[in-house]
């Protein structure tokens, strides 16, 4: 075959499929199944006790329009196992199905599941949390949550899905659980809960994966569940982690990965072969996302696949947002199609979108689309948020040079661009022109990378070895902490690394991707040695939290920013208008020297709302001449006592 070159709008009005009956749709009475393969001159189904017994029986589908085949079983098949043998132009592909809804270990054959059976008790009356004042977004890997011994956790469920929903027999939840309900936080982000293919299921508890090699992007992983050889047992203990995160209030971010698959001989490629990715003129499959393969987006199918599994994920497992990974790879006409759909089932504002403006690579688009980049802000629904790299890197430095310093850590000249981000770039820089300051997502630390305090340590001067990551050092702690007051003091929302409240370390492991769970655990020993760190963000989310002048997302939030001054090298202020709780002026100020800076403050009266040592308090200032000074690598955050005008 010529591998795509024929798939064309014209292909597309052809055999574009609207429904979102794909795959199997099983009850007590019967299951349906159906398959987009608008080339095949035969599908023939294949039916299995379980995962891994000879097929008992297969039957022919029959061939419908617009590329459908389908095929009726009468009776109760949960439970049975499945899949199709495709002949496109005389080739034969054995393969599962792209759009199932379960799978058996490992995803090599799909199974019928009748879903209402895998609810837990109570799922149905399940419901996120209200929404909050302010989006703070905790980015958490279902292993690395639980997998440490002091988790909490009994062993045999660390690592997996059911640590979040156990409870001793006096009821409590583990260690890590608390800590995550007591946080303040409002989202957990989990890393991709699909089923992958990067880690074997069967395998012991040394394999370690983010996740980001997508399978069967419609079923949950089988190795956070207590059993994968059953389809059943993932989906119903997923709900499980999620009504026990809403249960904790908290709302649940999905990351997810529809710009590539684990491999180009995918599921998709086998029942529709050179539709689903992208190919260069001479016929070789396009890299953009640096995994080998990537998605084709803006073909009506691809895009309707997408969809359809997003609309799947937030009905049938209550997910309340979503993380595109490598959003760059992505349309901003398919990007503005699912926020809307989202508004339009779950209600305006509901869902929460975000993802990566960028890509690893360049990949040819659709003629007439337009990528989902950093410049195409303004053509995006103002809610859909992007992660500001810019404002990560002024922070604490380029997070692919390890020796760069930023505005925290020694960087000199960042002043303007750190003032840049307080108001959520509303300025403008380049061809960066956000519409309003929800399209920002700050932060200084994610899973991709040095985490913030590799990245801190890293850049000063101190002991090799394991010890430059492992002790508690005054003069990083001091850095992480103004590198937390920094973005938790722009305008945006508000995005965290799991860890970076108790100064996480990876030993310096930058692509931590497929390290030992070790590595990447979250070391719960060490979240009580650094507790003084944990309480200032606890502080800082609380403060956050109680000024609408920094929570505000309108388009015209940003001119509450006002005289912002660069005093100095390393040392920067600026006013919010109308920013506390009853319309008072908030004064801040950064000073990432190494020596105290004394500033004029507006004349009235102020109190010191968050410095240095504490942040969130309500100490009278008291001061000769309105002056305050700033403490070296800290912040300071002031709240007029009178509003303006009263």
């Amino acid at each position: 075959m010529d591998k795509g070159t024929h798939y064309n709008k014209e292909f597309d009005r052809r055999y574009a499929y609207e429904g979102c009956d794909l795959g199997c749709t099983c009850t007590p009475d019967r299951a349906v199944f159906k398959l987009w393969s608008p080339e095949a001159a035969r599908v023939e189904l294949f039916l299995y006790r379980d995962g891994d017994a000879p097929a008992y029986a297969s039957r022919v589908l029959e061939q419908e329009e617009q590329g459908i085949w389908a095929l009726t079983l009468e009776g109760d098949c949960h439970g049975v196992y499945y899949d199709y043998e495709v002949t496109v132009a005389g080739n034969t592909a054995r393969t599962a199905d792209p759009y199932a809804s379960a799978c058996g270990c490992n995803g090599a054959r799909s199974m019928a599941v009748d879903l209402s059976r895998t609810d837990p008790e109570g799922f149905e009356e399940d419901a996120a949390p209200p929404l909050p004042p302010e989006n703070i977004i905790y980015e958490l890997h279902v292993k690395d949550f639980s997998h440490h011994p002091d988790s909490g956790v009994p062993e045999e469920l660390r690592g997996r899905f059911k640590a979040f929903a156990w409870r001793d027999q006096a009821g409590r939840p583990p260690l890590c659980m608390e800590h995550l309900k007591g946080l303040g936080v409002t989202h957990v982000q989990l890393l991709p809960i699909y089923d992958f293919g990067s880690v074997d299921e069967t395998g012991d508890g040394g394999q370690f994966n983010w996740g980001y090699d997508p399978m069967n992007y419609n079923v949950p992983e089988g190795s956070y569940s207590t059993d994968p050889c059953d389809g059943a047992v993932r989906i119903r203990e997923c709900k499980e982690m999620i009504q026990a995160l809403h249960r904790s209030g908290l709302r649940v971010v999905m990351d997810v990965v529809y710009n590539h698959t684990y491999a180009a001989d995918s599921w998709l490629e086998r029942s529709a072969p050179g539709y689903y990715y992208r190919r260069w003129a001479d016929g070789t499959l396009s890299n953009g996302s640096g995994c080998g393969n990537d998605i084709a987006a803006g073909r009506a199918m691809v895009d309707n696949y997408i969809l359809h599994s997003v609309l799947y994920w937030a009905r049938e497992y209550h997910i309340d947002g979503f993380r595109f990974d490598l959003m760059g790879l992505l349309t901003v006409e398919l990007m503005n199609r699912i926020q809307w759909a989202l508004d339009a089932v779950f209600g305006k504002g509901e869902k929460l979108i975000y993802g990566e403006p960028w890509r690893a690579a360049d990949s040819p688009m659709e003629p007439g689309t337009i990528s989902a980049m950093k410049d195409s802000a303004p053509r995006l629904d103002p809610r859909i948020g992007m992660f500001c790299d810019t404002t990560r890197d002024a922070i604490k430095g380029d997070c692919f040079h390890c020796e760069q310093p930023g505005f925290v850590n020694g960087g000199s000249g960042l002043g303007e661009t750190v003032l840049c981000a307080v108001s959520g770039w509303m300025g403008g820089v380049g061809d960066f022109k956000p519409l309003a300051c929800s399209q920002i997502v700050n932060y200084v630390s994610a899973h991709d990378n040095y985490t913030l305090w590799d990245k801190l340590a890293l850049c000063s001067p101190g002991p090799g070895g394991a010890l430059a990551y492992e002790g508690s050092r005054a003069d990083l702690l001091a850095q992480n902490k103004l590198a937390a007051f920094i973005y938790f003091t722009c305008q945006g929302n508000l995005f965290l690394q799991a860890g970076e409240e108790f100064g996480r370390t990876k030993l310096g492991d930058h692509n931590s991707y497929r390290s030992p769970p070790e590595v990447n655990r979250l070391d719960w020993h060490r979240a009580w040695t650094f507790g003084g760190l944990t309480d200032y963000y606890r502080q800082l989310i609380r403060l956050r939290k109680s000024l609408p002048g920094l929570c505000d997302k309108r388009p015209e939030a940003g001119r509450r920013i006002v005289k912002a001054n660069v005093h100095r090298d390393g040392v920067v202020s600026f006013q919010v208008e109308e920013g506390g709780p009853c319309g008072e002026r908030l004064f801040v100020a950064y000073n990432a020297t190494s020596h105290d800076y004394a500033i004029q403050l507006p004349s009235g009266r102020w109190t010191i709302r968050a410095d240095g040592v504490n942040a969130d308090q309500h100490e009278p200032l008291i001061a000769h001449g309105n002056w305050v000074t700033v403490h070296p690598r800290s912040g300071m955050l002031l709240m007029q006592l009178e509003r303006p005008g009263a």
